[in-house]
Order: C-alpha cells, then structure tokens, then sequence
C-alpha cells in the first residue's frame, strides 16, 4: 500500500469509515487529559505526528497557539485534513514522524496518538528521537498510546497480544507497559512529568457513547450493521479486545526536553 492512499483494511480506519471520529485507545478522555497537561498557551508553536481524522488538532486549535503543524504520512488523510481545518494558523504537510524535515529545536509542544504503537521499537525511538529534535529546550512531548500490563507480563503473552492484534486489525501493533514507555522516552533525552491511564474500551458501549454522543452513536451502529464485511471485522477486533481486557489499558504521558 502506497502512502498516496487511505489503507482501508486497517483498523482505525474501518472504524473511521463507519463514522467513528474518536480513534484513541483511551478515548476523548485520555485525550483531553492529554492536552490539559500539555498546557497550549497563544504562544506555542505545537507539531502534532498522524493527526488523522483531526479530532484532536481542533481540541489544539481551540487554545489558539501561535501555529499549528500536523505531519501526516498519508496524501489521503493530509488532504482532507487541510480541507477540514480552515485556520491561518495552521499547517498540514506530508511527512513522516521519524524525519520530519521540520526545523530543529523550534517547537514548544509536540504530541502524537496511537501511531508510535504501531511501529516496531527501534522506529519508536527514532520517532521520539524526532520528536526531541524539533523540541526547545524546556519543550513538551506528548504521547497517547496502547498499553499493557502488568508491568511484568511475561513475553510469551505479550507477543500472543502482539500477534492478535495484528491479525484483526492489520497493523503491526506492538503496545508497551507504561514503564516501558517511559524508559523509552527517557532514552531518547526526555524528563518523564506527568503519567495517566485509562481502561482500553474503544468498542465498549458506554465508551462509544461517551466519545460519540448518542446521535453518533446511533449512526455507527447503523453504518456498522449495513456493512457485513466491516462488522465481522470490528466484531473481531472487539472480541480480541475483550479477550484481553485483564492486560490491555491506554496510556499518556507527558515528557519534557532536557
């Protein structure tokens, strides 16, 4: 699959498709979280890696920073997203998160959601690696991620998670413990600040319900039982979801520059 166009297998965009806007693991949430700890002040200039659908650069867009950068990999998903935020302020480009092309040393706020999951853990660290370069000194970095615990799950059921993930939702997702998560943050020159979590319900009813409202709601359950191919496929993400309840959770921690 080429970067020009939107891989309709995947998971998060199936769910997309069926009118999901809330594609986190840990929800709106976790991801108001997120940016309260953030602090995005009229004066920051804020990157944010994989934007995606937008729902969280109109919640930075809100606190009306001095610009805003997305980097986004996919032609699709940047196009429409340039489209959907109409803000002199802000700025979509297409490139990828572990070498930007954006100016060192440059940025005060840099955040990204559920995309380092995705990546094996030596593109992890070149990504926050990219993330600690675009950074001011006293910068903050941002991550919302799927997590696992507990902290001492044994290898053997964390590649079983790994490898059921991939399955069902057709992207090579290898989550981490928080601890784990943050050492590798703090690898790459960062100062661990702030830690929270939330429960992995993305396909849990009151989740939906809470992330989407009841109209929305309402729209995906339509949009999800009018497509047979798409719901045996959320069906099955739910069940592995569901089968892993006891080791799966969401994580945000926020990271300062040293």
């Amino acid at each position: 699959m080429s970067n020009k166009n939107l891989n309709n297998n995947q998971g998060h965009w199936v769910l997309a498709k069926m009118g999901k806007k809330v594609l986190r693991p840990g929800g709106k949430e976790l991801t108001l979280k997120l940016i309260k700890y953030l602090n995005i002040q009229p004066d920051d200039d804020v990157v944010e890696f994989a934007p995606g659908m937008g729902f969280t650069a109109n919640l930075t867009l809100d606190k009306n920073p001095r610009t805003y950068t997305g980097v986004e990999i996919n032609e699709e998903a940047a196009s429409r997203l340039k489209a959907q935020l109409l803000n002199e302020n802000c700025n979509i480009i297409v490139g990828n998160a572990s070498d930007s092309s954006l100016q060192g040393a440059s940025y005060s706020k840099v955040y990204g959601e559920a995309m380092l999951t995705m990546h094996a853990d030596t593109r992890k660290s070149k990504i926050i690696g990219e993330a600690h370069r675009i950074l001011k000194k006293g910068g903050l970095y941002g991550i919302h991620e799927l997590g696992l615990k507990p902290e001492n799950i044994s290898e053997e059921t964390k590649s079983q998670i790994q490898k059921e993930l991939a399955q069902v939702i057709h992207v090579n997702a290898r989550p981490l413990t928080m601890g784990e998560w943050s050492q590798l943050l703090e690898s790459e020159g960062f100062h661990i600040k702030q830690k929270a979590n939330n429960a992995m319900h993305l396909l849990e009813k009151k989740r939906i319900i809470m992330d989407e409202g009841l109209l929305g709601t309402l729209k995906i359950v339509y949009n999800i039982l009018t497509h047979p191919k798409e719901r045996k496929q959320i069906l099955e993400m739910r069940r592995v979801f569901r089968k892993y309840k006891h080791h799966l959770l969401a994580i945000a921690i926020i990271a300062e520059k040293r």
